[in-house]
Parts: structure tokens; C-alpha cells; sequence
């Protein structure tokens, strides 16, 4: 396991009906090969060793002995390899034959899993687990093994259980008895029959299944060759990780064929961790330890999102909505328990400003208000470009907004003058001194009308500390607080795409203007000299860092390595080590802005909230983080 990462295959043979030696080959050809990729486990589908479609072949002991010798083989070729492989396969016990799935590794049964809840038509052959004793062994293949329901295997890194089949769709499906008991990883081997929708149907529910037990579910189908006398199995495959799909393969292929990929059993350690769901559970399976010696250098095969707070698909635009919606809901509720006459926000003609001009637009809309409540200010000072200021006047005109202009340059001089600073000095003081000014224009106009200081800060600046303390970084409600940078743009777009022709021209423009802070001069040809990205890094980049660390609680090693896999091609290997290590140590270092934040609402998983979703001490230390970016 590298970095907290398991590979999973997830294999369908072409099967021969009863012809269990040639089964046999095709399972050994298969494991043979995702060992060579470095698979830590293979699944194989319900009953492969035999195929799924037997009839009353099951109950003949002679057939039986053929299926134990195929099963040798599988061990046999077991010994060569330290992937654990999980086979479906009929075993007998006492006077009862079971449908079960055995685990094998090294040439070692390590264990077999029962099929707990039988079709009515598996009960002419097969007996349900619950009839096994308490702690059973099986003899198969010469061997002793543990024989039951909701067992799980342990390796020391990771742990998984088996599900047999349709016992993923039981009311109290196995899975969640094994998750609950810590159980990373569900295997489902099946024969599942296809018909018209069983797929999409079949392929939602391993999506909830995971989703609900927070794991990785990997699922194979029996495919082209078994018996087509009353349906036909697809040989789908698929390996789920916590409600989203990481590989599949083609249903209706008449080859050999798998699925193999790697799971983030870190990422679901820590989803689980803190959860009430699993933190007050109790539940107790039984436990089989498997002794695996994982490679630490496996490459990783798996891709990740380069945009994690961007969403996806078909319903992106309504995701997009959602979040604007809470934004604007949340700034209503706070306007109204304020009795807030007016909202007082600063209009730089930047993307944060815009967001939050929007919402405030929305924000009255919803509750009956005039939208000249809102007095838009806009404060050019030494670096503002005609650019950003035109399209600040045009946006904010285009809203019906009321609408101020206070330049900053005289107030800043004077403050200049008084502190004894040289205004040719473009330093740390020249940049922060307008930021402070323009916020304290913002708070004594709030003061004049009985108004509401908006903050337009967002959650990439404040995971980087890119904020003036008490300039920028101070506000009466922060709206864009828990909205990335990257998404921010997104939104934006959604909302100019909604927008009249004026509107929307100017949206786009926004968007499309290089972030700035403005605080120093321009070129010579006006145009914005200070990027904000040419300073602390991409956001791109940044915005992948803080989700995986935030969320998943990542070190700098593994978010480095799923960085050069997500942004292979765009950013070179030198370049993330750079930025990485200038978000953690801006990170750590920037806490104190972070702890006394105004109140913001929560639009996503991420937030950095003090008041709940983010507690640090602003004097922690950052020394773990920083020698590790080191070794990069």
C-alpha cells in the first residue's frame, strides 16, 4: 500500500459451463497479470471456479471433486504471487452445500465466505450461511479454513470483506454489518442475469452501498460463456469508492477482461473517523489476518479531479445555483435579523466583489428590497486599471445598485505623510495601507445608513492568509468565505449565462481579467502589473491543496503525488513542490487572520470557519509539514 492507496482488480474470465480445469486457466492467466500491475487483491465472480449456471451438477460429489482440483490450481498458482484472490466457488460442510466466495493467498485458504440470502431457486442447491455453526471450519482442498458469514480479512494496512452476490441487496445487506466493523473494502462476486434497466439499477445501488458505508466496492460480474439457456450475465465490472465510480469495464465482452485501479483507504479512514454513524457502533466480526507485504513504490494508476470544488456532469449548472442560492439566503436571514437598512459593499471590478455584489442582489430580490439598498462603493486607488474600474461601474449600474465613487489616493498620501512612509515605497505597508483604508470608508458609510459592511473575501484567500488584517480581511458578513477561488469564476459564468446581453459582457470580462489586488501602480501600457498568482501560486493549484488537506487530512507526500497524476501535463513536478510548500507554510502561519474571521455561511464540505469547522491554534506548528515538503 503507497500513501494509503490499495489496488483492486476486479476480473471477469470467459467461462466454459462445467468445464472447471479450463476455468481454472483463465482465472490463473488473469491473476497472473494484475499481480505483474501490482494488484493487491483480485475479485473473481460468484461461482467462477465451476460457472454460475451448473443446475444439479452442484449436488454431484464427482463434479465436487473437479472444482476442488481447479481450486488447486488457483491456490497453486496462489504461491507465486502475494495478491490475495477472492473466488466464487460451491463448498460442502457437513451435509450442506454452500455458494461461497474463498479468499486465498500464498497458497493459504485464508478464509470463505458464505452466501447468506439465497434466490428461491439457489435454495435447490444451496444452504444459507445462517445454517452454519458458530466459528465453523471447512475442509476444502485439503485445507482447513474459517467458513461463515461477515467475516473480514486484515492485512495490517487495510482491511475488506466479502458479500456474496445478491446479499448486497438485502434490507441489512452484509456490508454494512463489515463496514461497521471497520472493514475498508466490500468484495461482491456475482452471476447477476441480465434484462432491460438491471444494470443502471445494479450500478446505483453499489454507488449508495459505498456511499452509505464509506468504502470501496468493487463488484464482478460472470460474463460470455455461461450457460444463455434462460438469460445472460454481462461481465461488468466496476470498483466503487465511497459513492463514485473509479474504473468499470464494458459490459457484453465475449474476452477475458478486468478492471484495476487503486482506493484511497486513507480518504475513508477519515471519513469515517468522527462520523456517529460508525464513532457509537459496536459491531464485532470475525477477523482473519493475512500477512501481505505490500510494495510501498507501486505507481499509481488512478487519476483525480485537478478541480474538486467544480461540479461535474449534466446537473453542474444546478450545483452551481444551489450554492449561489445559499449564499443569498443566508445573506437575507443576516440583513433581516440585523434590520439592516442597507448593504455597504466594496466593487474592485474583480471576481470576488462581483460574487458578492450578485448576492447581494439576490439577497434582496428574496426578500422584497429595493436594490438601491445596496450602496456599491468603488475606491480607485494607485494601481487600479481603467479596466477593472469600468467594468465595475458597468456592473454595478446594470444591477440598479446605488452607486459611489470615493478615490483612496489623497487619504493614503496624507496617511502616508503622517506615518513618515515614502509613497515611492512600494512595500508591504504602501499595499495594506489602501486595503485598511478602503475598509474603514466601508464600515463609517455602514455607519452613516444604518448598513451592513459585506465582505468579499473568499476561501482560498483565507486558506493562504491573501488578506490585509483589518483591511480586507475584516467585514460584518463574509459571503464568499467558504467559496474557492476557482469555483467563484464558475459561478459567475452560471450566472452570466443567465443574464441580459450588458450583463453578461461584463461578467465575462471579469472573469477573464488576471486576479490583482491592485496596490501597486500598472505598466506603462495601464495594464494590472501585480498578479496575485505570479506571487503565492496558482489557485488551481492551491484550491487541490487545501481540498485534500482539509477534507482527507493528506500529508504534503501523498497531495504531492495525487498533484502530479491530476495536473500531469500543466504544471511540472518542480513547480508543485514550490506551491505546495508555499501552502503549507502560508497555511500554518496565517491562522491568526483565520480566528477571528467574520460569520459566513458553509457552501461545501471545505470550510475554515473558527466557529466549528476549522479550530487550530494560530501558534501552531508547522515544523512536520515543512520537513516533508522538504523531502519532495
Amino acid at each position: 500500500m503507497t500513501n494509503g492507496f490499495v489496488k483492486i482488480a476486479a476480473a471477469t474470465p470467459v467461462t466454459s459451463v462445467a468445464d472447471c480445469a479450463k476455468n481454472a486457466q483463465e482465472i490463473v492467466s488473469i491473476i497472473y497479470k494484475v499481480a505483474k500491475e501490482g494488484a493487491d487483491v483480485v475479485l473473481f465472480p460468484e461461482l467462477a471456479v465451476s460457472s454460475s449456471s451448473c443446475g444439479d451438477l452442484y449436488l454431484q460429489p464427482f463434479f465436487r471433486q473437479k472444482v476442488q482440483e481447479a481450486l488447486q490450481d488457483i491456490i497453486d498458482a496462489g504461491r507465486t504471487v502475494d495478491t490475495i484472490i477472492t473466488v466464487g466457488a460451491p463448498v460442502k460442510h457437513m451435509n450442506n452445500l454452500y455458494n461461497c466466495a474463498v479468499t486465498i493467498h500464498n497458497g493459504r485458504i485464508v478464509g470463505i465466505t458464505a452466501k447468506s440470502y439465497l434466490t428461491a431457486w439457489e435454495q435447490r442447491w444451496f444452504a444459507p450461511a445462517c445454517t452454519l455453526p458458530a466459528n465453523a471450519t471447512a475442509t476444502l482442498c485439503g485445507q482447513q479454513a474459517r467458513i461463515g458469514s461477515g467475516l473480514i480479512f486484515e492485512t495490517g494496512t487495510y482491511s475488506f470483506g466479502v458479500e456474496v452476490g445478491s446479499d448486497a441487496q438485502a434490507p441489512y445487506a452484509p456490508c454494512a454489518q463489515m463496514a461497521l466493523a471497520g472493514a475498508d473494502i466490500i468484495l461482491n462476486p456475482t452471476a447477476t442475469k441480465e434484462s432491460t434497466g438491471v444494470h443502471t439499477e445494479t450500478t446505483a445501488h453499489i454507488a449508495a452501498q459505498s456511499k452509505r458505508c464509506i468504502c470501496a466496492y468493487a463488484y464482478a460480474n460472470a460474463g460470455y460463456g455461461e450457460s444463455t439457456s434462460d438469460a445472460v450475465c454481462s461481465g461488468a465490472n466496476a470498483i466503487y469508492e465511497a459513492g463514485c465510480e473509479l474504473t468499470s469495464s464494458p459490459r457484453f465482452a465475449t474476452k477475458s477482461q478486468y478492471c484495476i485501479t487503486e482506493t484511497d483507504v486513507e480518504k475513508l479512514r477519515k471519513l469515517r473517523t468522527g462520523n456517529t454513524h460508525f464513532a457509537g457502533c459496536n459491531t464485532i466480526c470475525d477477523t482473519i489476518h493475512i500477512a501481505q507485504t505490500t510494495d510501498e513504490y507501486s505507481p499509481l494508476t488512478r487519476t483525480f479531479d485537478a478541480t474538486p470544488f467544480i461540479p461535474k456532469g449534466e446537473k453542474a449548472g444546478e450545483s452551481l445555483e444551489e450554492i449561489f442560492m445559499i449564499q443569498s439566503l443566508a445573506l437575507a436571514k443576516r440583513i433581516e435579523h440585523t434590520r439592516a437598512a442597507n448593504c455597504v459593499i466594496g466593487i474592485s471590478g474583480g471576481l470576488d466583489s462581483t460574487l458578492a455584489l450578485l448576492v447581494c442582489a439576490k439577497a434582496l430580490d428574496i426578500i422584497g428590497q429595493p436594490r438601491s439598498n445596496i450602496i456599491a462603493v468603488t475606491m480607485p486607488g494607485f494601481g487600479t486599471t481603467d479596466r477593472t474600474y469600468n467594468n465595475a461601474l458597468s456592473l454595478m449600474k446594470s444591477l440598479g445598485v446605488t452607486v459611489r465613487e470615493i478615490s483612496i489616493k489623497a487619504a493614503c498620501l496624507q496617511h502616508f505623510s503622517d506615518i513618515g512612509h515614502d509613497v515611492n515605497n512600494h512595500d508591504v505597508t504602501y499595499e495594506n495601507s489602501q486595503a485598511r483604508e478602503r475598509t474603514q470608508i466601508l464600515m463609517d458609510i455602514a455607519n452613516q445608513c444604518s448598513g451592513i459592511v459585506i465582505g468579499t473575501g473568499d476561501l482560498s484567500e483565507l486558506a493562504l492568509g491573501w488578506a490585509t488584517y483589518n483591511g480586507d480581511h475584516m467585514s460584518m458578513y463574509s459571503v464568499n468565505a467558504s467559496v474557492p477561488k476557482t469555483l467563484i469564476q464558475h459561478i459567475v459564468r452560471h450566472i452570466a449565462a443567465n443574464s441580459n446581453d450588458e450583463v453578461r459582457t461584463t461578467l465575462l470580462d471579469i472573469v477573464d481579467t488576471p486576479i490583482s489586488p491592485e496596490l501597486t501602480p500598472a505598466d506603462e501600457q495601464g495594464n494590472i502589473k501585480q498578479k496575485t498568482e505570479d506571487l503565492v501560486g496558482p489557485y488551481e493549484l492551491h484550491d487541490f491543496f487545501l481540498y485534500n488537506f482539509i477534507n482527507y487530512g493528506f500529508s504534503p507526500a501523498k497531495i504531492y503525488a495525487m498533484a502530479q497524476k491530476a495536473f500531469e501535463g500543466t504544471y511540472s513536478n518542480d513547480t508543485i513542490k514550490k506551491w505546495i510548500t508555499t501552502f503549507f507554510r502560508r497555511f500554518f502561519t496565517q491562522q491568526f487572520k483565520r480566528s477571528c474571521m467574520p460569520d459566513g455561511p458553509k457552501v461545501n464540505s471545505c470550510n475554515l470557519s473558527p466557529h466549528g469547522s476549522w479550530i487550530m491554534p494560530s501558534d501552531t506548528s508547522y515544523a512536520l509539514w515543512m520537513a516533508e515538503c522538504e523531502k519532495l
